[in-house]
């Protein structure tokens, strides 16, 4: 019989040679501070050491444009690259070549996200404050954004699903998409990625990788000797490692961005009724993406994390992806964090603030209520990470680093704008007239009230006529 996710974990024998370390935070009184200090991070420094780099990329790209462009394909990808821009031929050799099963797939995915994607589009809002007062709130889509879809150690035809369609749900004219150049592949983007791109209906994408493709759409290439350029776009957004995260940071102020989407990490909060093989399987499943890539296991029991900390040993040692599973799992940023109970155990989720943030615990869902800081959260035992990844409907596009706390995961607003809308009449204008006045005196700016109070001159109206 195929044991369920409901069924008793099978037995798996004992291996002790994987390190994955233990924070233990129990009897302790730790503030929200101490809490962040606690838990497992990536060693201090990474950012700051990316960031003399990315800021070079950054200059090179603006100062040489599609030169430096080049060179990067060449040094960093081993590809000669004369121009980045994807032929319309190649990307329907690509969508015609798609393995039928993966094209069905992306389909039932681009379904999916397309119908979580056009309900959230929030409804404009008229406010009738008055007779003739009226404040509106409009949302309108950007011009242009430009999406990072990653390459390097996978391959991600789920990124440009989740990046386009809330795009496209959103009312966004023009799409530009980049992913790295493969030399495998002639130097163009994975053909699954280009097969994703026409799929949705993407003309124009670029072999462009990492921080350099960032300061591309930031702030354009322009064309010369015949070449079309880069148009420089309002937004970026779309996942990457830490210099894909570090231009992000860098050129936000110029274009807007969606977070600060780095390198991958699961938290899961789990109690005594967890099956430690799940637990495992999906702590693994988020190690796979990369060496830097963060598991923790956050438990208030101790027989728990020693049964993980067994069956991830074996389960590590077994999988496609061995020595890069293990070194994740090896890394400062992975670990089990022991805490007193369940309550102590949504603090640390909230100082966390994950990316993932996966709930296995008794009465899941009353326990997810409570968490407040995660990009997404994946509640109970039929809800893994990877489900979010490819078919949830979801958005896989999320904060990480503890950025969960304070921003939101790629959606449709991540492409839409308010405006303010505000459309007084004479009278009621009027109405309030004397309050702006009052006011605008209170803060020594007279001119505000006269420029109301001019509107109402002896003799004459704004609008130029009799009065």
């Amino acid at each position: 019989m195929t044991p369920t996710a409901d069924s008793p974990a099978p037995t798996v024998p004992a291996t002790t040679d994987l390190q994955f370390r233990t924070v233990d935070v129990r009897g302790q009184r730790l503030s929200l501070a101490g809490l962040r200090a606690a838990v497992p991070r990536a060693q201090q420094g990474t950012v700051a050491d990316a960031e003399d780099k990315v800021q070079a990329i950054i200059s090179a790209v603006r100062s040489r444009g599609f030169e430096a462009l080049s060179e990067f394909a060449r040094n960093f990808d081993g590809v000669d690259q004369v121009h980045p821009r994807v032929p319309a031929e190649a990307l329907a050799a690509a969508l015609d070549g798609l393995d039928p099963a993966v094209r069905a797939a992306l389909e039932e995915s681009i379904r999916r996200a397309r119908l979580f994607a056009d309900a959230q589009r929030p409804a404009d809002t008229d406010v009738e404050l008055g007779e003739g007062a009226v404040v509106s709130q409009n949302w309108v889509p950007v011009a242009r954004v430009g999406l990072y879809v990653p390459g390097g150690l996978a391959v991600y035809p789920s990124s440009v699903i989740m990046n386009v369609v809330p795009a496209l749900a959103a009312g966004v004219e023009s799409i530009a998409l980049a992913s790295p150049p493969q030399k495998d592949f002639g130097g163009l983007p994975h053909p699954t990625i280009l097969a994703a791109a026409a799929l949705l209906g993407i003309e124009e994408v670029y072999a462009i990788g990492g921080a350099q493709a960032i300061a591309a759409f930031a702030y354009g290439i322009p064309g010369a000797d015949g070449e079309a350029g880069i148009d420089p776009v309002d937004v970026v957004t779309g996942p990457g490692n830490i210099f894909v995260a570090t231009a992000k940071r860098l050129v936000k102020g110029v274009v807007g961005i969606d977070s600060e989407a780095g390198t991958t990490e699961i938290a899961i909060l789990a109690d005594a009724t967890a099956r430690p093989d799940l637990v495992a399987a999906d702590l693994i499943s988020q190690a796979e993406h990369d060496p830097k890539a963060a598991s923790v296991l956050i438990t208030d029991s101790a027989d728990l994390a020693a049964d993980v900390r067994r069956v991830l040993g074996v389960l590590a040692a077994a999988t496609k992806h061995s020595a890069r599973v293990r070194e994740a799992l090896s890394g400062p940023q992975s670990g089990v964090v022991l805490v007193e109970d369940l309550a102590q155990g949504i603090a640390a989720c909230d100082a966390y603030a994950a990316e993932h943030l996966e709930i296995m615990t008794a009465d899941a869902a009353a326990v997810a209520a409570k968490i407040r800081n995660a990009g997404a959260i994946f509640v109970g035992n039929y809800s893994p990470v990877s489900l979010g990844d490819y078919c949830a409907g979801s958005n896989h596009v999320l904060p990480t680093s503890g950025t969960a706390a304070f921003s939101s995961g790629l959606n449709v607003t991540t492409f839409l704008r308010a405006i303010q809308v505000v459309n007084y009449s004479r009278d009621a204008l009027a109405e309030v007239s004397d309050h702006i006045v009052s006011l605008s005196g209170a803060e020594d700016l007279p001119a505000h009230g006269e420029a109301v109070t001019a509107r109402f001159a002896a003799g004459k109206s704004a609008d130029g006529h009799g009065a």
